[in-house]
């Protein structure tokens, strides 16, 4: 039998091995950035066209490479960080494994320029797929300017998996974003397209952060700082009230190189524990410094995934640095053990002789309006005279309380007083039926559902538990409905209809309000901008990073601006479900989800809470949420039955 296991040819091996470092024009990115700062530059500029497909460009000042090194620099595994094992376990560069030069230039043209300083020439390359095109001196800056062009051109397939260029662009930015913030001694720009997006003055973390994240971290920022002969924690977290619905602005950095680590992350917002508004998630940038010996960095192709020897003491440390830093900045709640907290003493009940709340018509409903009004009253006015009993209630609200409990006995929902015509006029505009848009199959069945009349019959009426449930009695037994749930079904189809049709409703705000994102959250509302117009969201772009809201849409609560855009961009970035969905789908969900958790969460009634069974069961599939959670459970009479007989 002949032999079958042969030796790759060098291009190909090449073209393997770039597939675990280059993976998108951002990892391009990361690794010239790198090489960048480990040449120890004062200034780096980085240029991209096309999202980096047409080119990524890094351009620094230092320390330059000669002839020989330029040339090296392109073959596997070269590197001038390691000589020995030992070296593994003292690393404090960010390259080091000599792959990224090698990997690029085996799926790229690129074009390499490098001086070192005390040279009067240097070196042009041109490379092409790994082949070496031409080698020549020329006259340059000190320093290297690397321009990868192409990127895959000699892939096709891999150049047919890339993203939109809002996309990819995203990618880039958080690349660039970690960089700059773990070097805040170097200059950095960025060009996309000839335009400038960032242009960062060497200086402080602190004003590093501000320039990256923008002017509203300004005031928010707290000092971290905990040194132990183990290891040093040090970097700044945000305020409790500048918490984000996004989880963007977390950043941590391991001897100065960035990583991502739930474990830290659950550290830090265990520190933050009763700070924190539900759903939000704090800010930080926070570095630790520790023996290299005591990590192991070499455990994924990016680098962004660290081990540590001993990962307890690690996470105790950072959780009591971010503990005393909101303790040193009063943002921790504690005891004030110098002030008087003793309570005041109660003050009797007095009543005036000349008070009579209950005049010649004495009716039972009224003393308990009185006495109800009573208890919740003050017991000295603001002139500190004593508290009187309230007076007579007036005509119009005996008549309120007649109407109320005439209505307890009524089959049928009981006439509202004239305030609430509003409320039911904007259920009724809202209450036809609705069309799903690309609903996903289930893969179980939905029950029989009981018709909607039969809970209308005399004696059933929708009742609210704990402002999260509705309970409605149907001629079979009963049936629960979760609030959330239901709401959640209900905007889907709402706003899938519109998606689909293109004309979603808007509500117009009295004045635009300017809302501010991060760079990366910014590139997430562009690429899903024509969505959430045709949804009936209204704004224009105003300045870096900025857009002017001028509309919402329509059946949306008036809110802030800010919160629910940063709400839905989280949940599109983090909610988009465990199938691959196109980006309207996961727009719509994510809006569906955002908005119905939000929902006011008060006492519905007795039309709110109608109008919400009616609208659900007015959705083709009323069951269950788009991501196929129950928005409804029937109990039978017979289950009902069996849980009052005798075990």
């Amino acid at each position: 039998m002949a032999d079958v296991i042969q030796l790759l040819p060098e291009y190909l091996a090449n073209q393997i091995a770039a597939g675990e470092v280059v993976q998108r024009p951002a990892s391009v990115v990361k690794e010239l950035l790198e090489n960048a700062v480990d040449a120890k530059a004062t200034h780096v500029q980085l240029i991209v066209k096309e999202a980096g497909k047409q080119l990524v460009q890094v351009v620094d000042d230092g320390s330059g490479m000669t002839p020989t090194d330029a040339r090296m620099s392109l073959e596997r595994h070269a590197t001038s960080k390691i000589r020995s094992t030992e070296d593994l376990f003292r690393i404090r560069t960010l390259g080091f494994r000599g792959e990224a030069l090698a990997s690029i230039a085996a799926v790229a043209q690129v074009e390499l320029r490098t001086k070192q300083r005390d040279q009067d020439t240097g070196t042009l390359l041109l490379i092409e797929g790994s082949q070496v095109m031409s080698q020549q001196p020329v006259a340059c800056p000190d320093g290297t300017s690397i321009a990868v062009k192409n990127l895959f051109y000699n892939v096709p397939a891999r150049r047919n998996f890339l993203k939109t260029n809002a996309v990819e662009m995203r990618h880039i930015l958080d690349e660039f974003q970690h960089v700059a913030l773990s070097n805040p001694q170097i200059t950095f720009s960025l060009y996309q397209n000839d335009l400038e997006v960032f242009n960062l003055p060497a200086g402080k973390l602190s004003q590093r952060i501000v320039a990256l994240l923008g002017n509203g971290y300004k005031e928010q920022l707290a000092a971290c700082e905990e040194v132990t002969p183990f290891i040093a924690v040090k970097g700044f977290i945000g305020k409790p009230e500048s918490a984000k619905k996004s989880r963007g602005d977390q950043f941590f950095f391991v001897n100065n190189r960035f990583i991502r680590s739930a474990y830290l992350n659950h550290a830090v917002l265990a520190a933050y524990e009763g700070l924190l508004p539900k759903e939000t998630h704090p800010f930080y940038v926070l570095f630790l410094e520790l023996d290299p010996k005591a990590i192991d960095i070499n455990v994924h192709p990016t680098k962004t995934e660290i081990k540590f020897e001993d990962e307890k003491t690690v996470y105790a440390i950072v959780r009591a640095a971010v503990k005393q830093s909101l303790g040193i900045h009063n943002m921790a709640p504690s005891l004030d053990f110098e002030g008087d907290v003793n309570f005041a003493p109660i003050q009797p009940l007095r009543a005036s002789p000349n008070a009579n709340p209950f005049g010649d018509d004495y009716r039972p409903d009224a003393l308990a309006s009185a006495a109800a009004r009573a208890a919740t009253s003050s017991p000295r006015d603001g002139g500190g005279t004593e508290r009187t009993l309230p007076a007579r209630p007036t005509e119009q609200a005996k008549r309120d309380l007649e109407a109320f409990y005439k209505s307890l006995g009524q089959t049928v929902v009981p006439d509202l007083p004239e305030g609430d015509a509003q409320a039911i006029e904007r259920f009724e505009k809202v209450s036809s039926p609705l069309v799903v848009h690309n609903p996903v199959p289930l893969a179980v069945a939905a029950p029989e559902l009981p018709l909607r009349e039969q809970a209308s019959g005399p004696g059933n009426r929708v009742v609210q538990i704990n402002q999260q449930y509705l309970v409605v009695p149907v001629k079979s037994g009963m049936m629960l409905i979760d609030q959330a749930a239901a709401r959640e079904r209900i905007f889907y189809e709402q706003y899938a209809q519109a998606l689909e049709r293109q004309s979603g409703s808007s509500q117009t705000l009295l004045f635009p309000r300017t809302v501010t994102f991060s760079p990366q959250d910014f590139a997430i509302l562009r690429e899903v901008s024509d969505a959430l117009h045709a949804i009936g969201f209204r704004f224009n772009e105003f300045g870096p990073n900025t857009i002017a809201v001028e509309g919402i849409p329509a059946d949306v609560a008036n809110r802030d601006e800010r919160e629910l855009l940063e709400g839905l961009i989280e949940q599109f970035r983090t909610h988009a479900g465990p199938v691959r969905l196109d980006r309207r789908e996961q727009l719509v969900r994510a809006l569906a989800r955002r908005l119905a958790t939000n929902s006011d969460t008060a006492r519905l009634s007795d039309v709110e809470m109608t109008a919400l069974v009616d609208r659900l069961f007015a959705c083709a599939v009323p069951s269950y949420t788009p991501d196929g959670r129950r928005t409804l459970v029937l109990l039978e009479l017979s289950q009902l039955q069996d849980l009052f007989r005798k075990p």
